[in-house]
């Protein structure tokens, strides 16, 4: 029997016959992990298996090739301050959406695991989720084999007036490098390149930005998947609080 214990954040769940249950976290050690909750659908246990929460997983099988089953014991929830605001709740199923997509099976991310638990733990702070959840996104991007290169304009070398992003590289492009080719290229809001106004329009933005190279590189190298609604209903939490 193989058995190991680690520290996770819930992913996601669902149900598995009549009483069980299949849970997905984020663990610190293991990556993306995925096993058999016994009783998970249970009033008891039930709770403590929602998307956000904090636990402590044991995970136990024959095999390590097997899906095998966890125990789980809380550490803290994060419901109550995600269903107590619509752009938390948003928040929340985006970040967990994108992560059962793109995160590899048992493969240890200890950069982005820490950046994930700090980001929940802001769930509810209207005021600066916006702006951490572009900076996660941005680490996602990293992570992952896709993030950008905003330090120089990728023509002529500048760090000065960069406007634009290239679709194709990731590279950032100053507005007068661009010249007749500005439409085709991204937008490069200062905020993604951690300076000027961090207003949610220009998050939005910024988000728009990531979200290319997220949609169009990161999933389509992942099998052509698509990008999960509930990130677009994120954008559109983020802009109505900014017109609040």
């Amino acid at each position: 029997m193989i058995e190991w214990r680690d520290e996770a954040a819930v992913l996601a769940t669902r149900p598995f016959g009549e009483t069980s249950a299949i849970l997905e976290v984020f663990s610190e050690q293991h990556g993306r992990v995925a096993a058999v909750v016994r009783g998970g659908a249970s009033r008891k246990l039930a709770p403590l298996l929602q998307p956000g929460g904090q636990v402590v997983v044991t995970w136990k099988a024959r095999l390590e090739s097997h899906l095998g089953s966890f125990t789980v014991e809380p550490l803290r929830s994060r419901a109550a301050a995600a269903m107590g605001d619509r752009l938390a709740l948003a928040g929340l199923n985006a970040l967990c959406g994108l992560l059962v997509l793109v995160l590899p099976e048992r493969e240890a991310q200890p950069r982005l695991y820490a950046k994930t638990v700090q980001l929940l733990d802001l769930l509810g702070q209207a005021d600066v989720w916006p702006l951490a959840y572009l900076r996660w996104e941005q680490l996602l991007l990293e992570e992952t084999g896709f993030g950008m290169d905003l330090s120089a304009c990728a023509v002529r070398g500048v760090n000065e007036d960069l406007a634009f992003v290239s679709p194709k590289s990731g590279k950032a492009v100053s507005r007068e490098a661009a010249g007749e080719w500005a439409d085709r290229l991204l937008p490069l809001p200062p905020v993604l390149a951690g300076k000027g106004d961090a207003s949610a329009s220009e998050i939005v933005k910024a988000l728009g930005t990531t979200g290319f190279f997220v949609e169009k590189r990161l999933l389509r190298s992942l099998g052509d998947r698509g990008m999960p609604a509930a990130r677009q209903r994120l954008l559109d939490a983020i802009a109505r609080h900014g017109d609040a």
